[in-house]
Parts: structure tokens; sequence; C-alpha cells
């Protein structure tokens, strides 16, 4: 039954795929929301005298500026 193992093989390694991009995923959101609360925070007063004093800047969100590209498949050989 090698074509039933190997199925089950690739099914699996999609299933890993599929779940490493989730948690890329949910990390970028916990990343996106970490930088939205400094980037509030640093713009209210008082807090904005003491992250100018302190050298706080406001952050940019993590954002995949080519979509095409990030979803370009993988030439997988075997």
């Amino acid at each position: 039954y090698p074509q039933l193992r190997a199925s089950e093989n690739f099914q699996q390694l999609q299933q890993e795929l599929v779940d490493t991009e989730d948690k890329i995923q949910a990390s970028r959101r916990f990343y996106n929301g970490g930088v939205r609360d400094l980037n509030t925070k640093i713009k209210l007063f008082p807090n904005t005298l003491f992250a100018r004093g302190l050298g706080f800047k406001e952050r940019e969100f993590f954002e995949v500026e080519d979509m095409a590209a990030a979803q370009k498949p993988v030439d997988v050989k075997f």
C-alpha cells in the first residue's frame, strides 16, 4: 500500500503547513495589536512627553507587501 502511505504522509505535511500558517497569522495579529497599543499610548498626553524624552517612536504594522509573492506555490521536487 505505498500509495496510501504516501497519501497519508502528504496529508500530514499539508496539515502541518496549515498549522504553521495559522501560527504565523496569530503571531502577526498579536504583534500588530501590540503596535496599535504602543502607538495609541505614546500619542496621549502626558505619555507623549515621556515618549519623546525616552526616544519612543511609533512603529509600523507588519504587512505583507506583495501578496502574490507570499502566496507563490513552493516548488517541491522529490
